[in-house]
Order: C-alpha cells, then sequence, then structure tokens
C-alpha cells in the first residue's frame, strides 16, 4: 500500500472521528467541505478546473456545494475509494494525491488546540522531503530573499534564489511540506536576519 493509500485511510478516520462539523486548517472549511471537496476533485472533471482556475471557480462552489449535502457517511465512503477507475487521477494515484491525503490528514488533525505531530517512518520522511523541495519552489517564489529548506539530518535544498544572505527553515520534511502548503501550526526553526524571516513567514504560500 501506498503512502498516498496509507494517508486517505488515515484522513477518512480522522474525519469521522472529528465529525462533520469540525474545523479543519482550511479556511473555513469544515471536515464536511473538506470531504466534498476532495470528491469532487477525484470525481467531478467538469468542475475540478475551479480549483485552480478562477473563472471556474464559480460552478465549482456551486457543485461542491451540492456534494457537500450528501448523507455524512456517503461522503466518507466516497473519500475512501478514492478516485474511480475512469479518473485520470487512478493510475497516479500514488504520486499525485501524496501530498493531497498527507496535507489534508493534518488539516483535521491539527485543526483543535491539543496536536501533536505524529512520528512518521524515514521511508515516508524521505517521500515527503521530494514534495518540499518540489512545492518549495511555488511556495516561496515571491519571498525577497533566498530561503532554505533544511532537516536536522542535514539535507538542504534551496528553493528560492535571490540576493542577500538567506533565510533557513528547520525541521522534518512533513512539517516544511506542510509549512510550504500554507500551514502555520508547524514545528519548525528559522534562522536569517530578523526582518527577512518575518517576510518569509508571512508569504501567501497558495498556489
Amino acid at each position: 500500500m501506498s503512502m498516498a493509500q496509507r494517508e486517505r485511510r488515515a484522513l477518512v478516520a480522522a474525519m469521522s472521528s472529528a465529525g462533520p462539523d469540525a474545523p479543519t486548517l482550511c479556511g473555513g472549511w469544515t471536515v464536511r467541505d473538506l470531504a466534498a471537496h476532495l470528491i469532487v476533485r477525484e470525481r467531478r472533471p467538469d468542475a475540478a478546473p475551479g480549483i485552480l482556475l478562477k473563472p471556474f471557480a464559480g460552478y465549482l462552489e456551486s457543485v461542491q456545494d451540492r456534494v457537500a449535502r450528501k448523507p455524512f457517511p456517503e461522503l466518507l465512503d466516497l473519500v475512501r475509494t478514492g478516485p474511480p477507475w475512469w479518473s485520470p487521477l487512478k493510475p497516479v494515484d500514488a504520486v499525485v494525491n501524496l501530498s493531497e491525503m498527507f496535507v489534508h490528514h493534518e488539516d483535521v488533525r491539527r485543526a483543535g488546540s491539543d496536536w501533536q505531530p505524529r512520528e512518521l517512518s524515514d521511508a515516508d520522511e524521505s517521500q515527503l522531503w521530494n514534495v518540499a523541495r518540489r512545492v518549495g519552489k511555488m511556495a516561496y517564489r515571491a519571498a525577497p530573499v533566498p530561503v532554505v529548506l533544511a532537516t536536522p539530518d542535514g539535507r538542504r535544498a534551496e528553493v528560492k534564489s535571490a540576493e542577500g544572505a538567506a533565510v533557513t527553515l528547520t525541521g522534518k520534511p512533513s512539517e516544511l511540506v506542510l509549512h510550504a502548503f500554507g500551514r502555520d501550526k508547524v514545528r519548525i526553526e528559522t534562522t536569517g536576519d530578523e526582518d527577512a524571516v518575518r517576510a518569509v513567514l508571512e508569504l501567501d504560500r497558495s498556489f
């Protein structure tokens, strides 16, 4: 079973435990809203482009709202079973859904005040390191200074080149992935000029 599949199962379990009206780290979305987002992304190719393309955002919202009105157990089943056989995401599920399932699992886990980071295997952290390096280039593209991602075991990757002294974000790959995806409930350390660090942390990391 791929990490993406394991994270999907864990995400559904977390959603079931939290309940449909529980908050998440996705803006104002509840667990029900998040489930609807995942279902539309994987099962409604007519509406999914609205996730990235603003001209289609209104249609996406209307479709997602209708999906969200389904009974909660049905929503969980649809998330659990993943992309159907005809979905273009099906053959590449292990790759394209790794970050999606991991980040949204943590969106549910960390929405409360008593969360703690999970202990992931070295193999899982290595997979997430690859994600962090790739996503970091988009997340920190507007940084006014160089940005370096680093791990406690010595891995480093410059994800933004610029003039001046670098800001370094240090943490486990899992925490760096979450930060690159715009989440602030993370365990990372920062080094660099105070103003530069503040500028990096306050970036709009959406993409």
